[in-house]
């Protein structure tokens, strides 16, 4: 059993890969099967619809101490927001915020609102509505020279070996891309689909949840919700992306 295991593993690093990063860049849905491809892009089919409701009707809820709402800032999400989560995280007054931050920043600063928790359904909803204003337009990352230290910290991470497995990111997403784990292709974590509902979930999820996850397969410590080094890491894997096309909100298994 030791030497099969040991066969087993060599055969994952020997093994041609389905795909090659070096040669081009595949989202996780061309991975699907037909059927959850259709789930994805027909709205009718896909579950994140619900959140998305939900997000309309926090974007016009006044029901705070301000008597504000997202749409009177805003106005009509489907034009303000066109393109707005294509270009997150960035900068933000100096700090580096991912699209989650932004919504809690105008929530306590435009609305006198406490911040809403991460991974909540709230916070999900209106980002998965906020996302779903860029579906098929293309990431668009920005180029701030200030965010250097941050892509540079982020790349660093990515690379960085973590956990009782000592595995980086880059180990299983770049090097051993399009190979299989578990029965399932290795993809290239292009964050192209986020907010995603995924049928493991059986829920919308967040990005910083996905990495999370990860953090907890190679047994490694994970960075709290709303850390700099997640967002971090946001920023280096849509630098990564940069002129993909966005699917959010995207279904994965």
């Amino acid at each position: 059993m030791r030497l099969f295991g040991l066969l087993a593993l060599l055969g994952l690093l020997l093994a041609a890969p389905i795909f090659s990063y070096a040669d081009s860049r595949i989202s996780a849905y061309a991975l699907m099967s037909p059927s959850s491809q259709t789930m994805q892009n027909d709205m009718n089919l896909n579950p994140a619809m619900f959140w998305i409701m939900d997000g309309e009707a926090l974007w016009a809820d006044r029901n705070n101490p301000s008597n504000k709402a997202c749409v009177d800032c805003h106005r009509d999400a489907k034009q303000s927001m066109k393109g707005v989560s294509a270009t997150f995280p960035k900068r933000v007054q100096g700090k580096l915020l991912n699209l989650e931050g932004q919504i809690n920043q105008c929530r306590t600063a435009r609305q006198q609102l406490p911040a809403l928790a991460y991974e909540s359904k709230p916070l999900l909803a209106l980002n998965t509505l906020i996302a779903y204003q860029s579906r098929g337009l293309l990431i668009a990352a920005s180029r701030d020279p200030a965010l250097e230290p941050d892509l540079q910290k982020g790349k660093l991470l990515f690379f960085q070996r973590m956990g009782q497995l000592n595995l980086s990111c880059a180990q299983c997403h770049d090097e051993r891309a399009g190979l299989k784990l578990a029965g399932s292709v290795i993809p290239q974590a292009h964050p192209t689909g986020y907010p995603i509902y995924r049928l493991e979930w059986q829920n919308v999820g967040s990005l910083q949840r996905r990495l999370r996850n990860c953090m907890s397969g190679v047994r490694a410590e994970q960075y709290a919700y709303g850390s700099l080094e997640l967002s971090q890491i946001e920023l280096y894997l849509m630098q990564r992306a940069n002129g993909m096309r966005i699917e959010s909100p995207a279904v994965r298994p």
